[in-house]
């Protein structure tokens, strides 16, 4: 399998299993409907672990845009892979929202709320405040690329494996992702991840879901901007700290 081919393939099940959650618990007549945050949180997390142990020894699975520039910047990762890694991230949460559109479509289509149905597919602020918002992406992402720098730094692992996110091993980076969620992710949803909100909304915008409404394109700005500048500040602050 080419890592091209494994970022895609990480990054569907990753979408597939984190956007399937949000169904099961917001969509009306679903068997999880009602079931909160902790759900989703963990279910997230789960689908972490299952996109890291597919993607993880063939591309290292980055299955994230911020984890991709990240290394790149503080020069763990080649920056002439860096463009074929975030079309498959992008094609991929495309493909996996798609999936879960087909799974639950009755679901959608007896759904009333509109914002119901976007929240499936994209994050959607608690409190809509674009700088609190973007902090938040922000700090984020920020804790989840510094922790992957020191985890997959080549004197740290003194191991040849492909440097991302499988390079924590599958269940530390989904306890990590987890642990992000449940503490900072209230405020956005957290996205911390470029693909996993942008690819999801484009098929929300693109597919013939039954009375959708909006993409709330106003907002998709903050979920893809903020991880990458918490990827970034994550990158700099490892490369002061490891000079």
């Amino acid at each position: 399998m080419t890592p091209f081919i494994a970022e895609l393939i990480g990054t569907a099940l990753l979408i597939a299993l984190g956007c399937g959650v949000v169904a099961n618990v917001v969509l009306d007549k679903t068997k999880g409907q009602g079931g909160g945050w902790i759900v989703i949180t963990t279910a997230w997390a789960f689908a972490v672990f299952v996109g890291v142990v597919v993607a993880g020894p063939y591309s290292g699975a980055h299955i994230n845009p911020a984890v991709t520039l990240g290394l790149a910047l503080a020069g763990s990762f080649d920056w002439a892979e860096v463009p074929a890694y975030l079309l498959a991230q992008l094609l991929g949460a495309m493909l996996g929202a798609a999936v879960v559109w087909i799974t639950y479509k009755d679901h959608f289509d007896i759904t009333e709320d509109k914002n119901l149905k976007l929240v499936v597919f994209s994050t959607v602020p608690a409190i809509r405040n674009y700088s609190s918002n973007l902090f938040s992406e922000i700090i984020g992402t920020f804790i989840l690329v510094f922790t992957v720098l020191f985890f997959s730094d080549a004197s740290v692992l003194a191991t040849e494996e492909v440097i991302g996110l499988g390079s924590l091993g599958a269940l530390p980076v989904a306890l990590l992702v987890w642990s992000i969620g449940l503490s900072l992710g209230g405020t956005t949803g957290y996205a911390i991840n470029p693909a996993r909100d942008l690819g999801p909304r484009l098929v929300h915008a693109l597919f013939p879901i039954k009375d959708k409404g909006g993409s709330d394109w106003a907002y998709s700005w903050v979920p893809v901007l903020g991880p990458f500048l918490g990827g970034s500040a994550a990158a700099a602050l490892y490369i002061i700290l490891m000079s």
